[in-house]
């Protein structure tokens, strides 16, 4: 049961519409600019009305006014985070010289520059896939990798991976509690909550300080 049918803000009410596809869209795309955007928060909240919806029998979706669906949310997901990661890269190629002494003046970003340089060098992009779900983590890894030089081929494989990833544990986390828990607020908050805690987690290594390789003997 949805705790505020009576109000009518239902989780249903509120994801109804094919606007829901252009909202997701839009934040994700913004987002790597403008961390503070709920991207993540639409995405899991779309997709556990979505969930709950199929779940539900034939006379029940039918007095749900729309609902979006799963596919379509997972690929506007995944496509739009690859096109903002790619804006940001182009622009801070650009203004990268602006951009570089922007991120120098700030030392956690410094940090994650130099880490993200010596992923990117030895061929790995494991950063860029964790810093997907870490906070501004996106933002320093697109903007940072156009502003060092880094090559766009080094770069746009590991974004779109870490894409692909991070739009498939939202969507996965709303499909699930749609499932379990329909579509309630109580449903919306518990993937909410696991997207965070992935966030918490994901900064957490990312700022862990690289251990030093052991002498040669």
């Amino acid at each position: 049961m949805n705790v505020l049918d009576g109000t009518g803000w239902s989780l249903q009410s509120l994801t109804a519409g094919p606007w829901i596809y252009a909202a997701v869209t839009t934040s994700i795309l913004l987002d790597v600019f403008l961390p503070v955007l709920p991207s993540g928060i639409l995405v899991v909240t779309a997709a556990t009305a979505a969930s709950a919806a199929t779940a539900t029998t034939a006379g029940t979706v039918a007095d749900v006014p729309y609902a979006p669906d799963l596919l379509p949310l997972l690929f506007c997901a995944a496509t739009a985070s690859v096109l903002g990661d790619l804006a940001a890269y182009r622009i801070a190629r650009r203004g990268g010289t602006r951009i570089g002494r922007a991120v120098t003046r700030s030392r956690r970003l410094a940090t994650a520059q130099e880490r993200l340089g010596e992923t990117l060098a030895r061929g790995g992009g494991l950063l860029v896939v964790l810093a997907r779900f870490a906070p501004a983590g996106r933002s320093v890894v697109s903007l940072g990798a156009g502003a060092t030089g880094r090559r766009l081929g080094d770069f746009l494989p590991w974004s779109a991976l870490a894409a692909a990833v991070w739009a498939t544990y939202g969507v996965g986390l709303g499909w699930l509690s749609g499932r379990w828990l329909g579509a309630t607020w109580l449903g919306a908050c518990v993937p909410v909550l696991a997207l965070f805690l992935a966030g918490t987690l994901a900064a957490w290594v990312i700022r862990r300080p690289a251990v030093a390789p052991a002498p040669a003997a």
